[in-house]
């Protein structure tokens, strides 16, 4: 175990933070460009991920673990959004046999 922590040092903290900002973006772009509701997922997803990198990688930094006891958190509520999400697109599809986001409006109705 020493020696991940070692290994994980070894790279400046910059690095991380530069790869999680570009994951991040990357994630906004999917949610604001995509109309597939399953890409808009993965990239909310994307987006939990690199946030949970930075949030790994500062724990490490700084020798705490409250960092790591965050993501496992984050990653309990990512699955729970995951699993109403899908269940909403399942319904979704039964219904109107397309999961496009601009047909989401007719669950108002």
């Amino acid at each position: 175990m020493n020696t991940v922590v070692e290994g994980f040092k070894l790279m400046p903290i910059e690095n991380y933070i530069v790869l999680s900002a570009l994951l991040f973006v990357i994630g906004i772009l999917g949610v604001l460009v995509k109309r597939n509701a399953l890409v808009v997922f993965m990239s909310v997803e994307l987006m939990l991920n690199s946030v949970n990198l930075l949030f790994a990688a500062f724990s490490v930094y700084h020798n705490d673990t409250s960092g790591q006891v965050i993501v496992i958190f984050t990653m309990v509520v990512a699955a729970a959004e995951v699993a109403v999400g899908l269940a909403i697109l399942v319904l979704t599809y039964r219904t109107n046999h397309s999961i496009d986001i601009n047909l989401l409006n007719k669950l108002k109705h």
